[in-house]
């Protein structure tokens, strides 16, 4: 029987949390990533710095860009925070209720243990952890957990979405999700974090990867359920083998004991958000792919420390203690294996014969996702973020150019399109005086944080264009080759998403508290406040709307946060019409071209949420809150269309002192369970379009 979401409930606030994360979820998700030295000790130059090198305006019209119309965007930042409405209302003010797909009113900010969506909208649990995929699986039973039951059912914390039409019939579609990390003292009985017996270790193994599902739609409801057993159905581990593609594979720097040829990998780790191909493959990034490996401390190469340094490897035993059953996670037996993560990793749900590739032309960092866009010319350009303080911003430009249709020929031609091309990082520069970033928020005199910006290549195929760096150690280390071309270190860049409607860039910054404190940089125009828990939303346009061009322009659509402090900003839009936003994650589109941010980690004491954005005309900027996640979960994976939208519950309940047997969140299942991530389903109640 497939869980239903309980009563709409409200549980105490639970204290002792990370900025707006708990320390378990810090500990399992990115090896508390925060709590450590910031890898990036290069001196490139921040974005403060380089403001006051260009103070002038010329700068941005060299991008090729034209600033967004901002209505008094000054005003509006310094003279509403006394009126602005926090409680989420609607914002059917003197406004309106908003353009076409924002037409609902605003969920308010709540700490329920429930899926929380406006008045006339359904939740419905698709499919949750444990569920059986495969034929043969069993149903979820918490207490009686095995490796090979989970390797046939829905993996653990579900992120990054896709909801694809099915090849051959209508009344059904294709989901498909990444499970980026396990919380073991959480999903399993009688679990020893301190010795973990094989077959916990196994489950764990199990549980992360990818799981695709063939789904029915109820076309009287939209409610979506798996079809179990589904010939597309399959699920992807951290055991699946892939092959090593592009210009690295076969590298020195991939070889293993396993694999001396470093052409396959076994299995995929930390799987965040991921991007949908314009030929129908699901890209998938592995982030913080670190953590997972064991004795960096014992390691006696200065030169290879210092490399697994800058990716944020330290210590001793991993948290999971994987190294005690499997040597590829020990580095002092195995120090290439972590080479072989930090992939952009490419699936074709469609074929399940067709293995997983990794590929090393997009560069090996900490993925958050990838972001593909056509250029007029056919070639595909994907966007990406690494997930860390500090690091950069990159995209790709294949080589070749798509073909079109769905013939055999076709697909195999499109699914090698990024194995060849060129791979960039970006350099920003503001335009304002560098004493009008002050950290406090405050706008400078232009009325809006903007300027320009170049792409620097790093490599192509065999060749290099960074000095003292061969082509392959450009595509391992790219995180060193940005360093030493100097690119500029920002906050934590996750989602890179270009629109289908305009082709702009939208970027979500999450936050970084570090930001100003001690030796750490200032504020700058693209992150201007300093100790930032709320993070921003930044908006590139390329030149002449090229996505191969390379200038652009950018400005800043969302300063988050709350709308009655002065440090915010929504685009110039009245704030006291907008829903309070914080700690901007995963980014998607409507129909409409409105853009839609997913939360994690609100720093504002509330669930995290998922908030519809409008982007042009009178009303850009106006923020609205559609729905909230159970108490502890965070928000992943959004997909929004016509009818459906689906966002990935992640790691509900996941509160500091949570564990199997102190549950702090009993979502979906209902009293006396455990909590399960899931895949949350929202439709109008009469299956209408939503927002209109």
């Amino acid at each position: 029987m497939q869980p239903q979401i309980p009563e709409r409930r409200r549980l105490q606030v639970f204290p002792s949390v990370h900025g707006g994360r708990s320390a378990l979820t810090c500990k399992y998700r990115c090896g508390d990533a925060c709590s450590h030295d910031v890898p990036n000790t290069s001196d490139n130059e921040y974005l403060g710095d380089v403001i006051a090198k260009a103070v002038s305006r010329r700068g941005l019209f060299k991008g090729g860009v034209a600033a967004g119309l901002v209505v008094g965007a000054t005003g509006a930042l310094a003279g509403s925070a006394a009126a602005a409405e926090t409680d989420g209302a609607s914002s059917a003010t003197r406004w309106g209720r908003g353009p076409k797909g924002l037409d609902f009113d605003a969920v308010a900010p709540n700490r329920a243990d429930a899926v929380s969506v406006p008045d006339g909208y359904e939740p419905q649990v698709v499919i949750a952890w444990g569920d059986p995929i495969l034929d043969g699986a069993p149903e979820f039973d918490p207490e009686n957990q095995t490796p090979e039951s989970q390797a046939g059912q829905f993996g653990y914390n579900n992120d990054y979405t896709a909801l694809l039409d099915h090849p051959d019939d209508r009344r059904k579609k294709v989901l498909v999700c990444n499970h980026e990390y396990t919380t073991e003292s959480s999903m399993l009985p009688d679990y020893d974090e301190a010795a973990p017996t094989e077959d916990q270790i196994r489950i764990g193994l199990a549980a992360h990867g990818l799981s695709v599902v063939t789904v029915k739609e109820d076309r009287r409801t939209g409610a979506l359920t798996p079809v179990v057993g589904d010939e597309l159905n399959r699920r992807i581990t951290a055991e699946t083998p892939f092959v090593i593609s592009g210009p690295a594979a076969g590298s020195d720097l991939l070889k293993t004991t396993a694999d001396a040829e470093g052409a396959t990998a076994l299995g995929t780790l930390n799987n965040c958000a991921g991007g949908t191909t314009p030929w129908g493959t699901i890209l998938s990034g592995e982030e913080n792919f670190n953590q997972y490996f064991a004795n960096f401390a014992t390691m006696t190469d200065a030169d290879q420390k210092a490399k697994l340094a800058r990716y944020g490897f330290s210590g001793g035993a991993s948290a999971r203690k994987w190294e005690q059953y499997d040597p590829r996670f020990d580095l002092a037996q195995e120090p290439n294996e972590p080479n072989r993560f930090g992939w952009i990793v490419e699936l074709d749900p469609y074929d399940p014969e067709w293995a997983p590739r990794k590929r090393t032309a997009l560069g090996r960092f900490k993925h958050e996702g990838a972001g593909p866009r056509l250029a007029r010319d056919g070639r595909v350009v994907v966007y990406m973020g690494d997930d860390e303080r500090f690091d950069y911003m990159y995209k790709f430009v294949s080589k070749e150019k798509m073909k079109s249709g769905n013939s055999r020929r076709a697909r195999e031609h499109n699914r090698k399109l990024l194995d060849e091309g060129t791979l960039y990082v970006a350099r920003f520069t503001g335009d304002s005086p560098a004493a009008e970033i002050d950290g406090t928020g405050a706008l400078p005199s232009d009325g809006q944080f903007d300027g320009s910006g170049e792409w620097i290549k790093l490599a192509s195929g065999t060749t290099s264009y960074v000095d003292g760096f061969s082509a392959e150690e450009v595509y391992v280390w790219t995180r060193q080759a940005a360093d030493k071309v100097g690119a500029t270190k920002m906050d934590r860049p996750e989602d890179v998403e270009p629109s289908p409607k305009t082709g702009k860039v939208y970027v979500a910054l999450t936050n970084n508290t570090n930001r100003g404190t001690g030796s750490n940089a200032k504020a700058d125009e693209a992150n201007p406040r300093n100790a930032n828990k709320h993070g921003q939303i930044l908006e590139l346009t390329e030149r002449r709307d090229d996505p191969t061009s390379l200038t652009f322009g950018w400005n800043l659509l969302l300063v988050c946060g709350d709308p009655a402090a002065a440090d915010t900003y929504f685009g110039g839009f009245p704030k006291d019409q907008v829903s309070p936003i914080s700690c901007p994650d995963n980014v998607a589109f409507d129909p409409y071209g409105n853009l839609w941010i997913s939360t994690d980690g609100n720093a504002l004491g509330s669930n995290d949420g998922l908030f519809a954005v409008a982007l042009e005309g009178r009303y850009r900027g106006l923020t609205k809150q559609f729905l909230t996640v159970p108490i502890g979960a965070e928000t992943c994976g959004p997909v929004v269309q016509e009818k459906h939208i689906l966002v990935a519950a992640q790691h509900p309940g996941e509160l500091s002192g949570a564990s199997y047997d102190n549950p702090l969140s009993e979502w979906p299942d209902g009293p006396g369970s455990i909590p399960r991530p899931a895949v949350v389903n929202v439709t109008t109640d009469r299956f209408d379009n939503i927002g209109c």
